[in-house]
Parts: structure tokens; sequence; C-alpha cells
């Protein structure tokens, strides 16, 4: 699935155009990705989680021609799915096997 597709799904159950739709969801996605610039978790409860998590800096080895390399500290967005979320997904796929 695709934004567009999401944004036709959205707008024809909702009425709203899909130019509003679309406003929407990039709202959606503008304020989540700027509270995680800030370090803030986003919580939608029934969904999931998105939260940084920082790596420390450490020693990699370049598999290609087995030099260390030195990786710098980051942060890494990521996103922790809800257990309501997890469980309904496994019970609608498991249903059709």
């Amino acid at each position: 699935m695709t934004k567009a597709d999401i944004v036709e799904q959205v707008s024809e159950a909702t009425g709203l155009t899909k130019v509003e739709t679309e406003a929407v969801l990039d709202g959606v996605i503008f304020y989540i990705v700027d509270s995680l610039k800030r370090g803030e978790r986003v919580d939608m409860r029934g969904f999931g989680s998105f939260l940084v998590k920082q790596r420390p800096p450490r020693e990699a080895r370049n598999p290609a021609t087995s030099e260390i390399v030195k990786l710098n500290e980051r942060f890494d967005p990521i996103f922790k799915v809800s257990k309501l979320l997890k469980k309904s997904v496994n019970q609608s796929l498991l249903r059709g096997f």
C-alpha cells in the first residue's frame, strides 16, 4: 500500500477530498517527524509508538576488506508496534491458513 492508496481510501471513508486528505496525512507525518527531531516520543494508542533510540559509537568491520572502521554515535528513529495491533494482525492472517 502506498501513500496514494491511503489517501484514496481515507478520502472515500471520510468524504474529504483527496487534496484535503493528503494535506491531513502530510500534517500528521510532519508533526511525527518534528517530534522525533526534538527527541520526543509519539504514542498512538492501539497502533504503536515512534521514538528515537541512541546508538553509541562502535567499531565495525568492512566485510569486503576486513578493515575496521569507527562508527559515530547516531540516533535511529524506530517504531514499536502495540500489543493490540500485533494481536489483531496475527488473528487476521492466521485465520486464512
